[in-house]
């Protein structure tokens, strides 16, 4: 793959030089004992107060009391910010949202020159009974369905390709685009939070069971999940959802800050969230013991965040839309639960991502020969991204650039 860490500009502040890793430690096949792990592993997710900043620190905490190793969480405003230090080596994992997913697809900004098809492996999903990526509103905004979002202020976060998919999707839903509602664009999810509590916007994308949702719900606005109509009392806005968001499961959401709870669930669509990731290179014998740590260490850590308890292994599932990483699918092998369909099913992702990744070079190989423009680039990959998912039999998902 022609991806180069040295052309992405490292959005969100990061301070990298600060982190001073020793990344070239090598782990012994003995490395189950505590010694043989590196004192600190550093992972990388959405802003302090998110739920996948919280829900990481949750984890560290434990990981230290427990394994004496220190977890640095390093708070990325928007996706580009999260998974930079990742692709640059420099964070080891990532508290990621379904921005993993876009990035092995290499869709939005992620298809821009200097990202690419990026070859992204899972360790662990939290599933809980929160909602992920919810269109969540001010109660005093009068939006109660989806549909209500129309001539509403809506946030778009800039360089959270994730964030601003999500959201496309819920507009679908609802039968609208963004050509119906009022775009405000903010820097980081934690702008876009903060504008929603003090009336700046109506509605943004968080989970039910994200910091800054609590925050709204106290706040003299309320809080307000946009809800989706059940799937058999309106199967087309489930269509239309589907169509712009695939990796979204229906879902009735009983965790999350007022109004919903088990009496008053919220209705809508999930996805395993954080999804904690690694690219594929990461070293084998840390991704197996961080893994082990995740999924061992949970019932010390559950009750620590709302839905904390959707890392245990019997809430994982294990056949998703991306693959798993050797490390993770060693752990869960010796567990019994990782079996031959998994097999099958995680090397035909892998595959996928091999078709991505040679699909992304006779796009660039085209680019330069025909000097094309670089706002033309993105039409140009996408072509060619369609035709060799459809020749390898793979579902495209989105056949023409679609932002």
């Amino acid at each position: 793959m022609s991806f180069s860490i040295g052309k992405i500009a490292l959005a969100g502040g990061v301070a990298l030089g600060a982190l001073a890793l020793a990344f070239g430690t090598q782990w012994s096949a003995q490395a189950q004992q505590k010694k043989d792990l590196p004192r600190t592993v550093v992972w990388t997710a959405y802003d302090v107060g998110s739920g996948g900043y919280s829900s990481a620190a949750s984890i560290g905490h434990v990981m230290a009391q427990k394994e004496g190793i220190t977890m640095r969480v390093i708070p990325g405003g928007n996706d580009i910010a999260r998974q930079s230090p990742l692709a640059a080596r420099r964070a080891h994992f990532g508290a990621l949202g379904i921005a993993s997913f876009l990035s092995q697809e290499g869709v939005m900004e992620f298809g821009a020159p200097e990202w690419g098809p990026q070859p992204m492996r899972i360790l662990n999903m939290a599933w809980a009974d929160f909602n992920t990526g919810v269109a969540s509103c001010a109660a005093d905004s009068g939006v109660k369905m989806v549909s209500d979002m129309k001539g509403k202020r809506i946030a778009w976060v800039v360089g959270a390709p994730a964030l601003n998919l999500n959201m496309t999707g819920w507009l679908a839903g609802g039968g609208l685009t963004w050509d119906d509602v009022q775009k405000i664009e903010f820097p980081s999810w934690g702008a876009s939070t903060r504008a929603v509590r003090e009336g700046q916007a109506d509605c943004w994308i968080a989970s039910t069971n994200s910091g800054g949702v609590y925050e709204l719900a106290n706040s003299p606005r309320g809080y307000q999940p946009a809800h989706m109509p059940k799937p058999q009392e309106d199967p087309e806005a489930w269509k239309r959802l589907r169509r712009v968001t695939p990796y979204y499961e229906y879902n009735e959401a009983t965790i999350g800050a007022k109004p919903v709870s088990k009496q008053t669930p919220h209705v809508g669509a999930t996805y395993g969230y954080p999804i904690v990731s690694a690219y594929a290179d990461q070293d084998e014998e840390l991704v197996y013991q961080q893994t082990r740590m995740i999924v061992e260490l949970n019932k010390d850590y559950k009750d620590a965040f709302p839905g904390n308890d959707g890392y245990a292994m019997e809430r994982q599932r294990l056949q998703w839309v991306i693959p798993y990483h050797p490390g993770a699918v060693r752990y869960y092998k010796e567990r019994g639960v990782w079996k031959e369909e998994e097999d099958k099913h995680n090397a035909r992702l892998i595959e996928r991502q091999k078709v991505l990744a040679e699909a992304w070079e006779k796009a660039l190989a085209e680019r330069d020969e025909k000097e094309v423009a670089v706002k033309d680039f993105a039409t140009l990959w996408m072509k060619h991204r369609a035709e060799a998912l459809k020749k390898g039999n793979f579902e495209p998902y989105w056949v023409e650039k679609f932002w």
